[in-house]
Order: C-alpha cells, then sequence, then structure tokens
C-alpha cells in the first residue's frame, strides 16, 4: 500500500514536469518562431552552433564558437531601422592559443524578422565569464551583422571591446560564423595558427 502511494506519487510529479516543460516549450516557441528554424536549417532544440575565424582591427584573428538560443535581453532601440524583437542568450569560446579557450557569455538582440532569422540583424555581445576580483572590470567584445542562409555575417563595422583579464583585447572585430558543432571548433583551436 505504502510502496503504491510512492508510486503514484513520483508519477505525478513525472507528469507534473513533463507538462510543465511542454508548457515551457510552447511558450517560447510562441515568442520566438524564428528559433525553430535558424540559419536555414531545423532548429527544434532552439538553439544555433556556429564557428568562424574571427579578425580583429589589430589583424590577429581567432577561431570562435558560438552557441545562440532565445533569451531574456533584448534591447528597446531600433538598429539600422530595424525594431528589435526578440533577446539572445547563449555562450561562445575563443580559442587564444593552441589547445586553449576563453569561455565567453552571450547575450544581445535579433532585429528584424520573427517567423525567420534570414535577413535578420543580431546584435551581441560576448563578455568574460568569470572574473576573480568583483571589482575588475569583465572584458567583452561585441559583434553585428546579418543572416544569409546558412550564414551568420557578424561583419558590420566599429564594435567595441574592453581587454579581458588574459590582456586578449579585441576591438572592431568581425567573423562569418557557418554552423558547425563544438567538435570542429576544438579541432580547429587545436590546429590554429597551422591551418
Amino acid at each position: 500500500m505504502r510502496d503504491t502511494r510512492r508510486m503514484r506519487s513520483i508519477l505525478k510529479l513525472v507528469v507534473a514536469l513533463v507538462l510543465g516543460g511542454a508548457i515551457f516549450y510552447a511558450l517560447v516557441v510562441a515568442l520566438n518562431p524564428w528559433a525553430l528554424h535558424m540559419g536555414g536549417v531545423s532548429t527544434p532544440l532552439l538553439y544555433w552552433t556556429g564557428t568562424g575565424t574571427l579578425l580583429a582591427k589589430d589583424g590577429k584573428s581567432y577561431p570562435l564558437y558560438v552557441y545562440l538560443h532565445p533569451g531574456r535581453s533584448a534591447s528597446h532601440l531600433h538598429r539600422d531601422g530595424l525594431k528589435p524583437n526578440a533577446g539572445l542568450g547563449g555562450s561562445a569560446e575563443l580559442c587564444t592559443a593552441p589547445g586553449t579557450t576563453e569561455l565567453l557569455k552571450l547575450s544581445g538582440t535579433m532585429y528584424g524578422g520573427y517567423r525567420t532569422t534570414e535577413g535578420s540583424l543580431m546584435d551581441f555581445r560576448l563578455l568574460e565569464w568569470k572574473v576573480v576580483d568583483p571589482q575588475m572590470k569583465k572584458g567583452y567584445f561585441d559583434l553585428a551583422g546579418y543572416w544569409h542562409g546558412g550564414t551568420l555575417a557578424m561583419t558590420l563595422p566599429n564594435s567595441q571591446g574592453r581587454t579581458f583579464l588574459t590582456g586578449v583585447h579585441i576591438e572592431g572585430a568581425t567573423v562569418t560564423l557557418q554552423a558547425a558543432s563544438h567538435d570542429a571548433f576544438a579541432t580547429a583551436c587545436r590546429e590554429w595558427p597551422s591551418r
């Protein structure tokens, strides 16, 4: 009898969790239908990953990996004549030396499209993940650009940046991201800059 009650309680909990997850998923999709089809591919898990070689204003290049999904933060300002329609969240990794990466937090805004990313402007900041001393300012760099099919061309000029704790400084950066896995990025980072 006791085991039956326990099993019913567990079953109720599982059903509640599944139902709650389904409601949350439906809400995210209703607010961000573009997240189901990012970069010209079906993304039912509501995220997109891509890699590319970031080029800074000083001529240095770095392999970059981006993990992108709908997020909470969004600007309320228009950009390039487009109104903001979604917040962006995620993470990124920047290869700073062969086999060495810097973990970054991604936040930003999508402007333009609502049902698709095609032709939409993406504007995001990649912020240093950890800071040992809370008084220190985190390093960051900004990227902005447009989706063209499966390519996210983050090539709009004049992006800002602040030096990371490791001494890496990226400003005026551009990158063209193609859909790819983290494994592809890890391989590129191990082989960089000999590629």
